[in-house]
């Protein structure tokens, strides 16, 4: 039996995106809610908090910005700091303050862009949102398509941005001891690379070595049609 890695919720950092809704099941407190609120709103009794001027939308991604000093803005709460915080500390206190508005408030927030990157020989290399926070390298590689017949599985690179340096480390997804590795769970922003095998390099060199020689082959045919047509 294997034992995991030990989980550490993530912490909310400046420029991190939050996704805040607030539900009701006060239909007054709905419609005071929807005054300001933003497109696409959820169920009756449910109402995403009002975006403001800070708010973010990309695709996929809407929510309240965190500033640069760590703090959010809500409408009739004002502005307030989640830096440092877990969503779910934040959570409890925007309930906190709502319930002061508003009758039995249900509050959730979670990440809104917690982005992972996956590249290298996978399926479908690209940058993903993931849908909760509690992501491992698995999952990640899952997302992407898993490795395609190229990839190196004993040698997977993770690049980590770490108190402004970048930290790199190596895993091996053949080896049980992946589910113990402090890295198994992903943080926001990760990057995982899955090198190219042996065969891949080799089907390269190979591909390169015969367009090589096919142009050497055309340049020496147009050279001697040339060498004719001169004489």
């Amino acid at each position: 039996m294997v034992n995991l890695a030990a989980y550490s919720t993530p912490v909310i950092q400046p420029d991190d995106i939050l996704q805040i809704t607030v539900q009701t099941m006060d239909p007054t407190a709905t419609a005071i809610m929807n005054q300001q609120n933003v497109p696409n709103v959820p169920a009756t009794g449910s109402t995403s908090i009002p975006a403001p001027s800070a708010a973010v939308t990309g695709t996929n991604v809407s929510g309240y910005l965190v500033d640069k000093a760590g703090t959010v803005s809500l409408p009739m709460i004002g502005k307030l700091e989640v830096k440092g915080k877990t969503t779910d500390v934040v959570r409890d206190e925007i309930q906190t303050k709502v319930a002061a508005f508003y009758k039995d408030p249900v509050v959730n927030v979670r990440f809104a862009n917690f982005k992972i990157t996956v590249l290298g020989e996978v399926a479908r290399p690209s940058s993903y949102i993931m849908p909760n926070e509690k992501v491992t390298v698995l999952d990640a590689l899952g997302v992407a398509g898993d490795l395609t017949i190229y990839g190196k599985r004993e040698n997977v690179l993770l690049i980590r941005k770490k108190n402004d340096q970048q930290e790199f480390v190596r895993l091996n997804l053949n080896e049980s001891r992946l589910f113990a590795s402090p890295y198994y769970y992903l943080q926001q922003g990760d990057v995982i690379y899955v090198e190219p095998n042996k065969s891949k390099v080799t089907a390269s060199d190979g591909a390169r070595l015969r367009n090589i020689t096919i142009a050497s082959s055309v340049i020496s045919v147009l050279i001697v049609l040339l060498t004719r047509v001169k004489f």
